[in-house]
């Protein structure tokens, strides 16, 4: 007989939304809303790498249900963004968009950030269909160098933001009109990083736009292109055009992008068998997924798999490891 394989324990990821860190932060008798402000629909951390430290110590990987923006105000640190590790130093804008996946790994002791999360309640400042590209599905992920000026500008809004939301009943239409100002600045960051051709015009902005969505949404259950033309009321090539002209990226690449990585969330956070994967995510056959990924990705599943497994290398002696 065949041995059976061990099954090694993968963990899922924690859901980390409003109540998960207000049952972490006032577990903390020293927690204090001289750093931490949450309120029903809105939460604000302001420096205190304490506090910080103590909502990254939880039991990684997380899974947020909404945005997080902030800028690193101290020190330095290295986390997990969506299966990508990133550098984080002083003077970095930073987001992970609803669905991010995030595994704190290490920071300096003087790590300080002054973050914002628009918790499920949120009243968006924008109306449907206008949110400012960057968090309408571009990006998963923003990590940017940002200028003197940026700084200035975004520290004051989160200083006003800051005052706005001490009284339980601050006002809110004022804090929605600063939030709606920080990503715009946001967004506008972001569009001077990426390389973009700005040919389509506002037009086949607003079909990019629609196209991310429902790629972000659907990706797992539809892999061509016809059914988001059909669902735009588009004909593929013209859809294809519009999508590749706005954003410099081809259509099939944005879904291959969307379906790739929720192949690596499930290999990585999940004990589903290759099979199983391949089944849930609408491949025809386990043969055919494997090829796909190993097309796209260089291993196959697998091997992706397993090598993500190995041991990682202890972090320098200059920060202080989250795992330990």
């Amino acid at each position: 007989m065949t041995p059976r394989r061990k099954s090694i324990h993968k963990p899922r990821p924690t859901l980390l939304d409003r109540e998960a860190i207000e049952e972490i932060v006032y577990s903390d008798h020293e927690a204090s809303g001289e750093h931490i402000i949450i309120r029903r629909d809105m939460g604000m951390l302001r420096g205190n790498p304490r506090i910080f430290r103590r909502l990254a110590l939880q039991k990684a990987p997380f899974i947020i249900n909404d945005h997080r923006m902030g800028i690193v105000l101290r020190g330095t640190g290295v986390t997990n963004v969506n299966l990508v590790d990133r550098e984080l130093h002083a003077g970095m804008f930073i987001y992970a968009s609803p669905g991010s996946i995030l595994t704190p790994k290490s920071f300096s002791d003087d790590f300080e950030i002054f973050g914002i999360a628009l918790f499920e309640g949120f009243t968006m400042p924008f109306a449907t269909g206008s949110m400012p590209p960057a968090f309408n599905g571009h990006a998963r992920e923003m990590i940017m160098e940002a200028d003197e000026t940026d700084l200035r500008t975004a520290h004051r809004i989160h200083d006003a933001l800051w005052s706005l939301a001490q009284p339980h009943d601050f006002p809110r239409p004022v804090a929605s009109s600063l939030v709606a100002a920080l990503m715009q600045l946001y967004d506008n960051l972001y569009h001077r990083h990426a390389v973009r051709s700005s040919g389509a015009g506002s037009q086949g902005q607003g079909i990019f736009d629609r196209f991310i969505r429902l790629v972000n949404l659907h990706c797992a259950e539809h892999h061509h292109l016809a059914f988001y033309a059909d669902r735009i009321c588009l004909t593929e090539r013209y859809l294809s055009s519009v999508v590749s002209q706005t954003s410099g990226v081809s259509a099939k690449e944005w879904i291959d992008r969307a379906l790739v990585m929720r192949i690596k969330v499930e290999l990585l956070h999940t004990d589903k068998a290759v099979a199983r994967i391949a089944d849930d995510l609408s491949f025809p056959n386990p043969s055919f997924f494997c090829k796909y990924f190993k097309r796209l990705v260089g291993i196959t599943p697998g091997e992706y798999r397993q090598s993500k497994a190995a041991p990682q290398h202890k972090p320098q002696d200059s920060t202080h490891a989250l795992s330990e």
